[in-house]
């Protein structure tokens, strides 16, 4: 009997590119996410070192430069902000693309799986049909000697 063959295998393969694809846009946004996420924390600890070194102090000029950088901070930390909301919207992109891609290639899979086990059971049943015939042909031997 013939060696099994999926029609379909090239557009499966396809899909499966398609699918890494979307895996590797995937990772990248959420690498960018992750890198704002730390600089945010990063503007933490700034934060927390600024008011460690001020705690106590009554100089006019430190209090003066305090203020100023904890404007900076809070400037940094509203555009970090901004960066990562547009990042967690790439990212939800990313994932529906990579939700679809993952769709279609399961669908394909699963129809291959269909596929195979249909040709494996023609396989057996030829094979049967082929004992049957073999078993059949040795009785009408014996029979006839």
């Amino acid at each position: 009997m013939k060696k099994f063959k999926f029609e379909l295998e090239k557009i499966l393969e396809y899909r499966d590119f398609e699918k890494q694809q979307a895996e590797g846009e995937l990772a990248k946004a959420l690498a960018v996410e992750t890198e704002i996420q730390n600089s945010l924390k990063k503007i933490a600890e700034q934060y927390a070192a600024l008011d460690k070194y001020m705690s106590g102090s009554l100089d006019f000029s430190d209090m003066v430069s305090m203020s100023q950088n904890k404007n900076l901070l809070n400037y940094q930390k509203e555009e970090l902000l901004k960066q990562l909301a547009e990042a967690k919207l790439v990212s939800d992109q990313k994932r529906e693309v990579l939700k679809e891609c993952m769709k279609k290639t399961t669908a394909l899979e699963k129809m291959k799986e269909l596929q195979f086990s249909q040709y494996k059971e023609e396989v057996k049943h030829a094979e049967n049909k082929r004992l049957q015939a073999i078993a059949a042909s040795k009785v009408s031997a014996e029979h006839r000697n």
